[in-house]
């Protein structure tokens, strides 16, 4: 039996250190840390979001993300650090995929990049991308940094992205970069990752459909392996029996979110999650004798 369990963590304050969870993560057998990307939110909306305003206060204030498991890859040596999401409607690939290589090196090519595009419109337009276009921009953005990742002189000509050939020596230490995959949980999405993508990070609750047969059937379409492909259920059930349901639906990724409203409190959530996930692996391995 192969499970892997992560923690999703919104830092955001003085309160909680992203240091101190990243080493308590560790410490607690976790197998991953990761953190979303949010660089705004705009005062004036034209279409309601799916969160209440606190909500978006929150996401406001979210910590960059690079630096953030930068510091986290220096006080650790084993967790895998990912971003759930890095948002590429907000950011220039070349100096992106430059940001990607440099914490793939310092990390020991612990990272796992997600990508999407966002749910602001106005956000995406503030650094220059129309919202109708999130996923063509996604996409090219990906392909653009890949380029960059695997070839001395990169080149890349798209309708959102063009450059010509360029030198970028800092290369991620993962051979053709970490593996990326996509946050979103629209029907369209399983197609996407079979396309271009490593793995789907599927958000509980969210997908109108079964995520891992439908991935099946794209992968199929796409002559993808699925078995090359990883689907993590983000903001997984905290009881035995959510879990048992998921792991027969099949997945075999789990990651938590846990709010880090103080030190205290997230440190006592990981302690909770800990023994869950500890006894839930043993009732498995028990299943399986």
């Amino acid at each position: 039996m192969t499970i892997s369990v992560g923690v999703c963590l919104l830092f955001r304050n003085n309160e909680v250190s992203p240091t101190e969870m990243a080493v308590a993560i560790e410490e607690r057998d976790f197998d991953s840390l990761f953190v979303p990307e949010n660089t705004h939110v705009p005062v004036v909306r034209r279409r309601a979001t799916p969160y209440p305003e606190e909500r978006m206060k929150m996401l406001s204030s979210l910590f960059d993300p690079f630096v953030t498991l930068s510091a986290c890859a220096a006080v650790t040596k084993h967790i895998n650090l990912g971003m759930s999401v890095c948002l590429l409607t907000h950011r220039d690939p070349i100096a992106t995929a430059k940001s990607v290589s440099s914490l793939d090196v310092i990390s020991n090519g612990r990272l796992i990049l997600g990508v999407a595009g966002g749910f602001i419109a106005e956000a995406m337009e503030n650094h220059g991308s129309a919202f109708k276009q999130r996923w063509p921009i996604v996409r090219e953005a990906t392909l653009a940094m890949r380029s960059i990742w695997q070839h001395d002189e990169a080149e890349f000509h798209g309708e959102f992205f063009d450059f010509d050939p360029i030198i970028t020596g800092a290369k991620p230490l993962q051979a053709g970069g970490p593996p990326i995959w996509i946050g979103s949980n629209s029907a369209a999405v399983p197609d996407r990752v079979a396309d271009y993508a490593d793995g789907w990070l599927v958000f509980e609750g969210r997908y109108r459909g079964n995520a891992i047969a439908d991935l099946r059937a794209a992968c199929n379409r796409r002559g993808r392996d699925f078995a090359e492909l990883n689907v993590s259920l983000t903001d997984a059930p905290q009881n035995e029996k959510g879990l048992s349901q998921r792991w027969a639906d099949g997945y075999r990724n789990f990651i938590f979110m846990l709010s880090v409203d103080s030190a205290t409190q997230c440190l006592h959530s990981l302690d909770e999650l800990a023994a869950l996930v500890g006894k839930f692996r043993e009732n498995q391995e028990t299943k399986e004798l």
